[in-house]
C-alpha cells in the first residue's frame, strides 16, 4: 500500500508540473498570437494589397485541389476559386479516380474537353489517364488520373502546376477573394519564405452567397462550435507563436502556399502517411537546415480558408484519431532531429515540444484524470491539491481559450452579433465539461493503432455545406438538391493536430 500510495503521490506531482508548464507555454503563445495579430492590424493590409496590384508585382499561383468523390460540392468550389482576387493564376483539380459522378458534374458545369499534354513528370505518380482543359474559363484544368490518395493526386498536380507558387486547397473549402494575395505578398517581401500557411476557419453556419462567406454565424450543434473555438485557439495563438520562432511545424493541407521549386527539390508530398502536409513541412526544415541554406516557413492570421469541420461524433473522433497517429508518425520519421542543435529552433524547441505537449499529451491527460480520484480516495490527494490541479488543468485552460475567443470575436470581428459571441465565451467553458476528455481517449487510442490502421483515413461523413455552397451559387439543378455525404481520399491533414494543432 505504501509502495502504490508513493507511486500515486510522484505520479500526481509529475501531472501538476506538466499541466503548469504547458499552461505557462500556452499563455506565451496566447500573447504572442495577440501580439502579432494587433500588429498586422496596424499594418493596413489593405493598402498593402493595392499596391502589389497597382505595381503587378506579383507572383502567379497555381492553385491544387485533389478531389474524391466530391460531387456535393465540387463545382461550387471550383467556381470560388476562380472568382478569386488575383491577377494571374491557375486552378488544377486532380480527380483522383472518384467513382461517384465528381468528374460529370466538372465536365457540365465548366465544358471540359480532352487535349494532348505533354508535360514533365519531375514526381513519380500513378498513371494519368486525360488532362482536360475548361472552354469557359483558360485557367481551369482537370487531371483525370488513377487512385493512388491525396498526395498522389497533389503531386500529379504540381507537374503539371505552371506557376512559381503553388497552393493546396481542399476540394471542399473556400478561400477568401483575397487570400491568394495576402499569402503570396510574404514570398515578395522575402525571397527565402518557402511555404506560407493561412488560418484555416469552420464555415459551419456561415452565410454563403456566390462561393463566398459573407457572415459568420455560429453553428447550431454545441460539438461544431467546440471546434470553432478550437481552431481559433489553435492558429492565434500556437501557431502565431512558433512562426515567430522559425518553428513552425504544421501548415493545414485545407490552405497552405509553397515554392513550386522547393516542393519539387524534396520529392513532393510523401504518399505513405495521412499526415502529408505536415510531413512535407518537416521535410522542408529537415533538407533547408542540413544544407545551412537560408529559409522561412511562417504563419500569417490574415488569409482565411473557409472548411466545413465534422457534425457528428463519429467523424469528429475518426478525424482526431488519423490527426494523432499522424502527428507520431511525423515526429517518428523525423526523430533524429529531436534537440538536435544542427536544426536550430526546430530542433531544440519545436519537435521536443510536439514531443512532449501534443504527441505524448492524451497519456497525461487521460491517467491524470483517473489518478486524481484515486488519490483522493486514499488520502494521498489534499483538497488544495485537487483545487491546483483544476486550476492548471482546467480554469487556466478556459481563460486561454477565452483569450482567442476575443482575438476572434473582438480583435477580429469574425462574429458580429453579441448573441454569438456570448456563447462562444460559454463553450470555452463547456468543452471541459466532457468534449475534451472524450478527444484525448480517441487520441490516445490512436497511439495503440498506428500499425493496424497505417495509412487508413476512415469515412468522413460531411452534411450541411455541400447544400449550402450549391444553393449560393445556383447550382441545385445539377445535384438534384439533396445533401450528399462524401468520403476524404487517404491520406491527409496535417498536425497531430494538424488543422488544430498547436
Amino acid at each position: 500500500m505504501r509502495v502504490l500510495a508513493a507511486i500515486l503521490f510522484f505520479y500526481q506531482q509529475l501531472v501538476l508540473v506538466y499541466f503548469a508548464a504547458l499552461n505557462l507555454l500556452y499563455a506565451f503563445f496566447g500573447y504572442l498570437g495577440l501580439r502579432s495579430v494587433v500588429v498586422y492590424s496596424r499594418e493596413l493590409p489593405q493598402v498593402a494589397l493595392k499596391d502589389l496590384l497597382e505595381r503587378e508585382f506579383y507572383k502567379p499561383v497555381t492553385i491544387l485541389v485533389p478531389a474524391f468523390n466530391e460531387e456535393a460540392g465540387i463545382v461550387p468550389s471550383v467556381r470560388s476559386l476562380l472568382s478569386l482576387h488575383y491577377p494571374e493564376f491557375e486552378v488544377i483539380v486532380s480527380n483522383d479516380g472518384s467513382t461517384d459522378r465528381t468528374l460529370a458534374r466538372m465536365t457540365e458545369a465548366f465544358a471540359l474537353v480532352e487535349v494532348p499534354q505533354i508535360y514533365r513528370r519531375v514526381l513519380e505518380t500513378l498513371p494519368v489517364h486525360r488532362v482536360l482543359r475548361s472552354l469557359r474559363h483558360p485557367n481551369l484544368t482537370v487531371i483525370d488520373k488513377e487512385r493512388g490518395g491525396r498526395s498522389d493526386a497533389l503531386n500529379a498536380a504540381v507537374n503539371l502546376a505552371r506557376y512559381p507558387l503553388v497552393c493546396e486547397v481542399d476540394a471542399d473549402s473556400l478561400l477568401d477573394a483575397e487570400a491568394l494575395l495576402r499569402a503570396s505578398r510574404l514570398f515578395i517581401e522575402d525571397a527565402t519564405v518557402v511555404g506560407v500557411g493561412g488560418t484555416v476557419r469552420p464555415m459551419n453556419g456561415a452565410v454563403v452567397r456566390e462561393g463566398q462567406v459573407l457572415e459568420m454565424h455560429l453553428p447550431r450543434r454545441w460539438i461544431e462550435r467546440f471546434q470553432v473555438l478550437e481552431y481559433a485557439r489553435a492558429f492565434f495563438t500556437g501557431r502565431a507563436g512558433w512562426s515567430r520562432f522559425g518553428a513552425l511545424l504544421i501548415i493545414s493541407g485545407a490552405f497552405g502556399v509553397f515554392r513550386r521549386e522547393a516542393v519539387l527539390e524534396v520529392g513532393g508530398y510523401a504518399t505513405d502517411t495521412v499526415t502529408e502536409d505536415m510531413e512535407l513541412v518537416m521535410r522542408l526544415h529537415h533538407r533547408y537546415r542540413r544544407s545551412g541554406r537560408p529559409y522561412r516557413i511562417i504563419f500569417t492570421p490574415d488569409p482565411i480558408c473557409w472548411t466545413e469541420v465534422p457534425s457528428d461524433l463519429g467523424t469528429l473522433r475518426r478525424q482526431r484519431n488519423r490527426w494523432h497517429r499522424g502527428l507520431l508518425e511525423t515526429l517518428w520519421r523525423y526523430r533524429s532531429m529531436t534537440f538536435n542543435p544542427r536544426y536550430g529552433t526546430v530542433g531544440l524547441m519545436g519537435v521536443p515540444y510536439f514531443w512532449l505537449f501534443e504527441a505524448l499529451a492524451p497519456i497525461i491527460e487521460v491517467t491524470g484524470y483517473v489518478v486524481l480520484p484515486v488519490a483522493f480516495l486514499l488520502g494521498i490527494a489534499s483538497p488544495a491539491f485537487v483545487g491546483l490541479f483544476l486550476l492548471l488543468a482546467v480554469l487556466y485552460g478556459i481563460v486561454l481559450s477565452e483569450m482567442a475567443v476575443g482575438i476572434e470575436t473582438m480583435l477580429l470581428s469574425r462574429y458580429p452579433r453579441i448573441r454569438d459571441r456570448l456563447v462562444l465565451f460559454a463553450a470555452a467553458f463547456l468543452e471541459f465539461a466532457g468534449y475534451r476528455q472524450i478527444l484525448a481517449v480517441e487520441r490516445l487510442v490512436a497511439m495503440f493503432q498506428i500499425r493496424r490502421k497505417r495509412g487508413i483515413w476512415g469515412q468522413m461523413r460531411r452534411t450541411g455545406i455541400g447544400q449550402a455552397l450549391r444553393e449560393a451559387v445556383g447550382d441545385l439543378a445539377t445535384s438534384g438538391g439533396r445533401p450528399q455525404a462524401s468520403a476524404e481520399a487517404p491520406p491527409d491533414d496535417a498536425a497531430g493536430r494538424h488543422a488544430v494543432g498547436s
